[in-house]
C-alpha cells in the first residue's frame, strides 16, 4: 500500500469509548489512512461530535449500529475498541472480507488455546475461545519486540494492555541480556483515572477519587499474563513478576517503576549503554539517564515511551522508571504503530509528534 495514493479505509467498533475515540483522534491526523464507519451499540444516529465536542468540525460522523449495512461493508482495518469476548466473536467475518483486525481486549493476546484460557480464568470469563482458529495466527502487538511477525501475513493483531507495555519495555533489555534474576522483577504501577474507561463507576465518582490513592487487583492483574509471557520468551525460560497495580488521582499516564536484583555488579553508565543498544531502532522508546527531569506529562498524548534507567549500586538492584500515556502508547497509539505495519506504511505515520507541554 505503500508509495500508491490509496487510502487504508477503516472501521472502529466500540467507537464511543476511550479507545474509540483515541483511535478516531488518530486517524484524523494520519496521511494515508480514513475513517470509514464508527460503529457502536450507543449514541447510535448521532454524530461522534455531539458525545465528544472537541471533534466538531474535524469529525462529525454518525456512529451507526452493527447491524447497519454500512457497518458490514469492506474495510481494511477494524479497530475493536471493545470489552473481552467482543473481538473474538467478529474477528473471523472481518477477516473473510478481507480485513485486517486490530483487537483491544485480551481476546488475541495470546496465540494458543491454554494461554488464553490461563488469562480468561484469572479475569473471570469462559476460558472457552469464541475463535480459537486464529489465536495460532495472532500476533502480540508490540512491534518493538514483534515488528517481523506483525508486518509479515498478519491478520489479527492483539493489542497489547497498558500497564504490560509499559513493563515490558522496561524490564526487555534486561531481561534479553540476561543482567537479572528472572524471579526478582518487581513491577510498582501506578495509572490515571482513565484507565478504567468511560463507564460510571462508583469509585470513579469524583469525590471518591479526588485526593485518592489506592492499589487495586491485589490478587491478580489480568496485565501479569502478557508480561510473564512475554519476558519469558526473551529469558527462555518462566519468568514470574510480583506487580502491585495502583490508581492515582490524575486523569491520564501510567508510571511503572521496575525493580531486579543484578547478576553481577553493572554501573548505571553501563545500563544506559545497554538500554540504548537495545532500542536503537525504536523511534518511540526513549532512554533517560536517572538525573533526567522525566516525568509523565513528557508523554502525554504521544506514542512514546520514556525510561529512566538507575542502578542502586548498595544492593546492586537494577531500578527503571517507564512511562507512557495510557491512552496513546498503552492503548490506540500503539493500535496505530500495528495498523502501519500490516498495511506496509511506514511505522511511524501519523504519531510522529512530541506531545503538549505543560
Amino acid at each position: 500500500m505503500e508509495g500508491d495514493d490509496k487510502m487504508v479505509r477503516a472501521k472502529i467498533v466500540g467507537a464511543g469509548g476511550y479507545g474509540g475515540v483515541g483511535i478516531t483522534e488518530l486517524i484524523l491526523g494520519h496521511p494515508k489512512a480514513e475513517i470509514g464507519a464508527l460503529v457502536d451499540v450507543e449514541n447510535v444516529g448521532s454524530p461522534i461530535s455531539k458525545a465528544y465536542p472537541h471533534l466538531t468540525g474535524f469529525c462529525d460522523i454518525v456512529v451507526i449500529d452493527p447491524t447497519d449495512p454500512k457497518a458490514n461493508e469492506r474495510f481494511d482495518v477494524v479497530f475493536m475498541a471493545t470489552p473481552d469476548g467482543v473481538g473474538m466473536k467478529l474477528a473471523a467475518q472481518e477477516i473473510e472480507k478481507g480485513a485486517k483486525v486490530i483487537d483491544y481486549s485480551g481476546d488475541f493476546r495470546f496465540n494458543s488455546e491454554p494461554a488464553y484460557a490461563e488469562y480468561a480464568k484469572r479475569i473471570g470469563r469462559d476460558p472457552k475461545h469464541a475463535s480459537p482458529q486464529l489465536l495460532p495466527k495472532a500476533v502480540y502487538g508490540i512491534p518493538e519486540l514483534h515488528r517481523k511477525e506483525i508486518t509479515g501475513d498478519t491478520k489479527v493483531v492483539g493489542n497489547p494492555g497498558c500497564f504490560a507495555v509499559s513493563c515490558i519495555l522496561g524490564m526487555s533489555p534486561a531481561v534479553k541480556n540476561g543482567l537479572v534474576e528472572d524471579n526478582s522483577i518487581i513491577c510498582d504501577c501506578k495509572t490515571g483515572v482513565s484507565g478504567a474507561g468511560k463507564k460510571p463507576s462508583p469509585t470513579f465518582h469524583y469525590p471518591a477519587r479526588y485526593d485518592h490513592m489506592n492499589a487495586y487487583k491485589l490478587a491478580g492483574h489480568q496485565h501479569v499474563c502478557e508480561i510473564e509471557r512475554e519476558l519469558g520468551l526473551l529469558a527462555g525460560k518462566d519468568v514470574k513478576v510480583t506487580f502491585t497495580s495502583q490508581v492515582v488521582p490524575v486523569c491520564r499516564g501510567i508510571m511503572s517503576t521496575l525493580y531486579a536484583n543484578l547478576k553481577v555488579k553493572k554501573s548505571e553508565a553501563e545500563l544506559l549503554e545497554i538500554y540504548r543498544a537495545f532500542y536503537k531502532n525504536d523511534k518511540f522508546v526513549r532512554v533517560f539517564e536517572s538525573t533526567a527531569p522525566v516525568g509523565s506529562p513528557h508523554v502525554r498524548g504521544t506514542n512514546f515511551c520514556n525510561l529512566v534507567v538507575s542502578v542502586d549500586e548498595r544492593v546492586n538492584r537494577l531500578r527503571v522508571v517507564s512511562y507512557i500515556d495510557n491512552l496513546v502508547k498503552g492503548q490506540a497509539g500503539s493500535a496505530l504503530q500495528n495498523m502501519n505495519l500490516v498495511c506496509g506504511l511506514p511505522e511511524t505515520m501519523g504519531l510522529d509528534r512530541p506531545g503538549m507541554y505543560p
